[in-house]
């Protein structure tokens, strides 16, 4: 039943909307005139990946109208981003199996009923089923699965491998914690020098460390070894490298743009998505752009002066609410430079949070990645939810 958009707009008659003149839609939310440009109507109707109302609907007046032929409303959301046709049962067209609540396309079972589409009926309590997946330190699954019916289904993080890296009973084995950061580059658990037992490593003889990284031939101790690699940086060799007996060897092997004594520049952070270095604009010194004359910004994708008035910058940077940069940066010539020193506010509209990237080793995006809007973009060579896992040449 739609829920009329305001009293100011129409009124709700036996569960439907009289809107008012000048207003339309099945919760009269759409204005029949119109006073944006059509460039920022379809600026507002964008998703956050760009796509004009994720090619689910037309865009009127910064609004999306989803398409709905069939009248039940399943294309819903500020950019028609949610389908709830997923949620139908294929057998009996209910949602959810009539066993649940469908929301943005993902169904939300009742108590005693799991399942994608809520089609299955489990026989114990909910609370049995909770106890039964509640691991040692008390947390469903170890945060690392999902429980259903009293059984953990836990993530799987290898795409091509048989077997997920993260298991047990209740998932509280993960296996990636054998893996250091530059070893990720081959198969190999506890840097290739023990045994991999339920995420922690059994060094081989000889060798010592949380991840069996130090040779005990070394005349520096484990934490000597550690300090002289770390250098400024919380991680040995900046996590980009691999440390042993206190020298960085980085990686991946031959690729220049990640360099220094304790691999410390890292020059993959000039590129933007596409690849392209400091937007054209500039060079990278060590991880940071320098820019050409006229030109700004972390990519040096801001230009210091433009043909533009102040109006005409302002209303391209407005949000469909109509405030300037989501009130997290300032507007110049027409695009928002977002808050430095919230590091983590990023966007077209400086609407994303850069925080809800995964990390992994303490570093978002494990350091072979972008975050983009909330999601890792990795480089080449790397895949998973935080650009862990290494598909590329083994070395």
């Amino acid at each position: 039943m739609p829920t009329c958009a305001s009293p100011y707009r129409g009124y709700c008659d036996c569960g439907k909307c009289e809107c008012d003149e000048g207003w339309f839609g099945e919760a009269c939310q759409f204005q029949e005139d119109c006073n944006l440009s059509n460039k920022k109507s379809k600026e507002l109707c964008r998703n956050p990946q760009g796509v004009v109302c994720s090619n689910r609907g037309t865009c009127h007046c910064g609004s999306c109208m989803c398409n709905n032929p069939d009248e039940r409303s399943l294309v819903t959301g500020r950019f028609c981003e949610c389908d709830d046709s997923e949620c139908l049962d294929e057998d009996t067209g209910e949602v959810c199996g009539g066993h649940g609540q469908c929301y943005c396309g993902n169904c939300y079972c009742d108590a005693g009923w799991h399942g994608d589409k809520c089609e299955f009926q489990c026989d114990i309590s909910p609370w049995e089923s909770k106890r039964r997946c509640t691991s040692p330190d008390g947390k469903i699954c170890s945060n690392r699965g999902t429980c259903v019916c009293g059984e953990c289904t836990c993530y799987d993080v290898d795409p091509s491998g048989d077997w997920g890296d993260i298991h047990g009973d209740t998932c509280e084995c993960d296996e990636r914690s054998c893996h250091a950061t530059y070893d990720r580059y081959t198969d190999d658990f506890c840097s290739g020098h023990g045994q991999c037992n339920c995420g922690r490593c059994d060094c081989k003889e000889g060798w010592a460390g949380n991840k069996c990284e130090h040779p005990l031939s070394c005349s520096l101790s484990l934490e000597s070894s550690l300090k002289k690699c770390r250098g400024t940086s919380n991680l040995p060799c900046f996590g980009r490298g691999q440390c042993q007996c206190g020298q960085c060897t980085c990686h991946p092997p031959g690729d220049s743009r990640v360099h220094g004594k304790n691999c410390e520049c890292d020059d993959r952070q000039c590129e933007d998505l596409s690849g392209e270095v400091c937007g054209g604009h500039g060079y990278c010194s060590c991880g940071r752009c320098i820019c050409e004359e006229g030109w700004f910004g972390k990519l040096c994708q801001f230009p210091r002066s433009c043909d533009m008035s102040d109006a005409q910058s302002k209303e391209l940077c407005e949000t469909s609410d109509g405030v300037v940069c989501s009130g997290k940066g300032s507007c110049h010539c027409g695009r928002c430079i977002c808050s430095p020193q919230d590091w983590w506010v990023s966007g077209e509209f400086c609407e994303c949070d850069d925080r809800e990237c995964d990390k992994h080793d303490g570093l978002i995006c494990t350091g072979n990645g972008l975050c983009n809007c909330g999601n890792c973009e990795c480089w080449d060579g790397w895949t998973g939810n935080a650009c862990e896992i290494w598909v590329g040449t083994e070395y």
